[in-house]
């Protein structure tokens, strides 16, 4: 777990000159009409051990159970959102960190946005829909960013330090 937890301290002291935003448009009306077991089942994530999980760590060292990062409105519609994070380079490699992205349908339903491994950092910029784009951070210097195109994140660009990458 310490080797997680330096990784992703130096990890957000690298992308600390990025241009970051919130997206959490949270009220408190609906922060309170969904509860933390919603969406861990949203995000596809089994309580087990008495933590939620989903990557399917044997119980390394490194691995940290499933966590709400960030709960609100991200998009501007209304509905709750969710980012859910788990940690552990058993399932996520030098990254040691995985996310997914789960939204509320208008039908009360749940979707699941967008699921990969690295350090998800919401970004100022915005795709279809008023969804924000995402930095994936990780190892190294240039990072992917992706954007909703109204049926998926896609990857729009790369970048470091919120400049383009050279090509």
């Amino acid at each position: 777990m310490r080797s997680a937890q330096i990784l992703l301290a130096a990890l957000a002291l690298s992308q600390a000159g990025c241009a970051q935003a919130s997206p959490a448009n949270e009220t408190s009306e609906m922060a309170g009409s969904v509860t933390d077991d919603e969406i861990f089942k949203a995000a596809g994530f089994e309580f087990s051990e008495e933590a939620w999980r989903k990557c399917g760590d044997p119980g390394t060292m490194s691995y940290e159970p499933g966590a709400i990062m960030e709960r609100g409105d991200f998009n501007g519609d209304g509905l709750v959102d969710a980012l859910v994070t788990e940690g552990g380079t058993y399932c996520f490699g030098m990254a040691g960190y995985g996310y997914t992205l789960v939204s509320q349908q208008k039908d009360g339903t749940w979707r699941i946005l967008d699921e990969r491994i690295g350090i998800p950092s919401f970004l100022e910029t915005k795709g279809t829909e008023g969804w924000p784009d995402i930095e994936v951070g990780g190892p190294g210097f240039c990072f992917p960013v992706i954007r909703w195109n109204g049926k998926e994140y896609e990857i729009d660009r790369t970048q470091y330090e919120g400049a383009p990458c050279p090509q």
